[in-house]
């Protein structure tokens, strides 16, 4: 019964947050910079989108360098010249000037800790909030969300921005869909939902509800990049705007990978994860695996070693990487795998190496 009270007042809440801002975002209309502001609340997530924050810095300051380049992030520490230094340390982007920094500090409404029923939409309302902090602090011309927080954009448009969006995946999929309705047991659909036929339907209507209004914000974007032919249909479908969705492809730097020699000499094999400590990415699936092909491996063979690279976000990412060492443990593979966390760019192609 609880799914018929929520429904309601999660519309009755979205319209209030709407309207109450609108007054509000009027205003900003005037007081509008000629800047870029990126929206980016997590600017020490060391994963693929930190980067593309960065190329897209260092593009604006290339093409178009009378236009100032600023960011919005919750990490309170961080400095023009802090940011700076970290662009190159992790990702090998130098930038041509230090960006300007607008620190927030309502970041809490955006964290999935905070909402450990309703998620997606706790999270996305989160967002109009903290991006109505951002945009109240300082109104740039151009709002540029690198990290897909995809309701921000009426409020941008509120006050008078041009949305600007790089969509590495969407916030949902008909592949989410699908997986609720054939109760498939994942990271976003735990057992007790999964094992109910009344709990997974009761989140069809959820979900379902939820990409109506996840098309509505879409909607509201100028210029939509995606990084993908997969995440373009999705968002297509769900948004309704392909004429001004352009695929754009993350850029994934090789030049430290083609200075490598092609022939090596026999040792260990090593296998390589990269990637941010979060669900999605399926480390207990990939441990498991390699569990697995280990234990097939012929025993004269030298046994290969499974090394993970990635960064963690925030405390829930660290217990993650805690899980995945105790999984280890557990699959008796813990002397064939390492976890290197939140390491430099320069560290990565050097091991390469």
């Amino acid at each position: 019964m609880g799914i018929w009270f929520i429904v309601p007042a999660v519309v009755a809440a979205f319209c209030a947050v709407i309207l109450g801002l609108i007054l509000r975002a009027v205003g900003g209309r005037t007081s509008r910079k000629r800047a870029v502001g990126f929206f980016h609340p997590y600017t020490n997530d060391g994963g693929g989108g930190e980067r593309v924050l960065w190329c897209a810095v260092r593009a604006i300051q290339e093409e178009i360098p009378d236009l100032d380049c600023l960011v919005y992030t919750g990490d309170h520490d961080a400095t023009p010249q802090s940011l700076a230094a970290r662009a190159v340390d992790r990702f090998g982007v130098t930038l041509l000037s230090p960006v300007k920094v607008v620190h927030l500090y309502k970041r809490k409404w955006i964290e999935e800790t905070t909402y450990p029923h309703f998620t997606m939409i706790g999270q996305s309302l989160g967002s109009m909030y903290l991006a109505w902090e951002a945009l109240c602090k300082f109104t740039p011309l151009y709002y540029f969300d690198t990290s897909g927080y995809a309701f921000t954009y009426p409020l941008a448009r509120l006050f008078g921005c041009k949305v600007i969006c790089y969509t590495h995946y969407p916030t949902i999929s008909t592949d989410m869909l699908s997986r609720v309705s054939q109760r498939h047991l994942m990271y976003n659909n735990d057992a007790s939902i999964a094992k109910s036929v009344w709990l997974s339907r009761c989140k069809m209507i959820y979900y379902t509800f939820f990409s109506w209004l996840y098309g509505i914000v879409g909607s509201c974007t100028h210029l939509a990049m995606v990084n993908s032919s997969w995440t373009k249909s999705h968002i297509e479908k769900l948004w309704g705007v392909s004429d001004c969705i352009k695929r754009v492809y993350p850029p994934c730097d090789t030049s430290g990978l083609q200075v490598l020699p092609l022939k090596r000499p026999a040792e260990i094999p090593v296998i390589i994860s990269v990637a941010q400590f979060r669900p999605e990415k399926a480390h207990g699936l990939q441990l498991e695996a390699f569990s697995v092909a280990v234990k097939r491996l012929d025993s004269s063979l030298p046994k290969p070693r499974l090394q993970f690279v990635g960064s963690c976000r925030n405390k829930s990412d660290e217990e993650r990487l805690q899980m995945l060492k105790d999984k280890a443990i557990e699959l008796n593979v813990n002397e064939q795998v390492e976890f290197h966390k939140n390491v430099t760019y320069r560290s990565v192609t050097l091991d390469l190496h």
